[in-house]
């Protein structure tokens, strides 16, 4: 795979896990005990 379309499957792969991490706090906010999730993501050498 070229290097290019590689990157670019890598930043949509982080932006959906972020979105997710997102929309499980919004759906999950008024539930009794819910902590919320903070997503982190790492560049790597």
């Amino acid at each position: 795979m070229h290097r290019g379309l590689y990157t670019a499957a890598s930043a949509m792969l982080v932006q959906e896990s972020m979105l997710d991490v997102t929309t499980n706090n919004l759906a999950n906010v008024n539930s009794s005990g819910f902590r919320k999730r903070i997503p982190v993501n790492k560049s790597f050498p």
